[in-house]
């Protein structure tokens, strides 16, 4: 069966939940450390102005891309930090393009003319994805959080959606 990519609904919540909780077990693209279950991802529904999009085989999700307000201020109403998993077992499939130019069109939709988000520098393949995309590196952020006891470094990405 093909992959589909679509806009996510609240009953994607539990799928979304096994895929995000292997990156935050994985320790390689989030500072959190703490799985989540269904009801703390039902939440991040409802709000049109931050789409979020699944990949889906045979009724199973194996990768999100998901985006959230950069900041409150009026200024950057227009910007979303992005965020993108994909199942262990899915990986080296296309699925994280997919996504991604989904994320694009349906950000672009919601009136977003910004993309952005802060990748571990460790993590090749999304650098290499976002560069494949149109993404500029902006800089690097060195010791921007914690992760596990230890200093980590992100890369800042940042890519214009008119770039469709």
């Amino acid at each position: 069966m093909a992959i589909k990519v679509r806009a996510a609904v609240p009953d994607d919540a539990p799928g979304i939940c096994v895929v995000y909780n292997q990156g935050i077990e994985d320790r390689a693209a989030t500072f959190e450390t703490q799985t989540r279950s269904p009801d703390d991802i039902v939440h991040w529904f409802g709000d049109d102005a931050c789409p979020v999009v699944v990949a889906v085989e045979d009724a199973e999700i194996l990768g999100f891309a998901s985006t959230s307000a950069y900041s409150a201020r009026e200024c950057y109403a227009g910007i979303r930090e992005f965020s993108i998993y994909v199942h262990r077992q899915a990986k080296r499939r296309g699925i994280a393009r997919l996504l991604m130019t989904t994320l694009f069109d349906e950000a672009a939709k919601a009136g977003c003319w910004k993309v952005t988000s802060r990748i571990f520098p460790e993590n090749t393949a999304s650098l290499e994805l976002c560069k494949s995309l149109g993404f500029r590196v902006v800089g690097t952020h060195i010791r921007h959080a914690r992760l596990d006891g230890e200093w980590r470094d992100v890369v800042t990405v940042e890519r214009l959606l008119d770039q469709i």
